[in-house]
């Protein structure tokens, strides 16, 4: 019986559930972890704490199959709250500052002083986002600027900045591999939806050197393996997507028109346009939903 690895590492917990052929949950376990308000409107997670509960829950998960049938697991996915930001040493893979979670709004000021600049249009136009703390780019920007010595460190390449997505990837392959996928990307105000990559007036804008951003690779595919030490083996990374991009193919919104409203921490509600970003003249984000092959499909939300 062949099965699939599925990870959800969610705003207060990690998953991991294990399907079958037939789509069955074959095993389930869950961990909730850690949640730090060091001021109001402050929201941190410790990215150690984050890795160690997502693969406790894995391996929990793949100790539920019966004997022998860790070796019929195919491959693995991984879903992601997005926005929250983290950087870490490429050296050592430590990170430099706790993660800054989507809630937190530290960097509403600075977003209010590009707004009075007149940057929203253009950054909306670009990314299909507002000027908001809820998104990365922001968050990066006050790491860099805040930690000593980040902003030269990450200006030298011996910083790596990501979405939650990517310090998995990373934490899976040993340091093997630096990706996010464009479900993720967009969400950072940092990336062009028209041409899909991170996009250089941006990243001057918000003050993030190109040299710690992850490649950009499909939500769906083989892009690298687990350590072998993690599982026993290795495992292909086949799919990463953020949760609620994943949410909207996983309640089989593949068409045009169709949308998906679900609830978890906040409540999210996703419309696929299809092939191209459709801007919203009602207040509505414009987002990258998927890339399958070389097709991107895109959502308001």
């Amino acid at each position: 019986m062949p099965y699939v690895l599925a990870l959800d590492q969610g705003t207060t917990s990690s998953r991991a559930l294990v399907f079958d052929a037939a789509g069955r949950v074959a095993a389930l376990a869950q961990r909730e972890f850690g949640q730090s308000f060091p001021r109001p409107g402050w929201v941190e997670h410790d990215p150690e704490e984050i890795w160690e509960s997502q693969l406790a829950v894995a391996r929990e998960a793949l100790a539920m199959l019966p004997p022998g049938a860790e070796s019929e697991v195919l491959a693995l996915g991984l879903t992601n709250q997005r926005e929250t930001t983290l950087v870490w040493d490429r050296a050592t893979g430590r990170p430099v500052f706790p993660a800054i979670v989507w809630q937190d709004r530290r960097t509403a000021e600075r977003c209010a002083e590009m707004k009075a600049r007149g940057l929203e249009p253009l950054v909306r136009a670009r990314t299909g986002l507002v000027l908001d703390p809820y998104f990365s780019g922001t968050k990066l920007g006050w790491i860099l600027d805040e930690v000593p010595d980040a902003r030269s460190r990450a200006e030298a390449g011996e910083l790596a900045f990501g979405t939650v997505d990517s310090w998995l990837l990373w934490k899976l392959t040993g340091g093997a591999l630096h990706a996010t996928d464009p479900s993720n990307a967009s969400r950072t105000l940092l990336f062009d939806l028209a041409r899909g990559d991170w996009d250089d007036e941006l990243l001057g804008l918000f003050g993030v050197p190109r040299a710690m951003l992850p490649a950009i690779v499909p939500s769906s595919g083989v892009i690298g393996e687990t350590a072998p030490s993690l599982f026993g083996r290795p495992i292909p990374i086949a799919g990463v997507a953020g949760d609620q991009q994943a949410a909207l193919f996983g309640q089989v919104c593949v068409r045009p028109g169709m949308a998906k409203c679900t609830y978890g921490t906040g409540s999210f509600l996703l419309l696929n346009t299809g092939p191209r970003p459709t801007p919203s003249a009602h207040g509505l984000l414009t987002t990258a939903a998927w890339r399958i092959g070389d097709r991107t499909d895109y959502a308001l939300e």
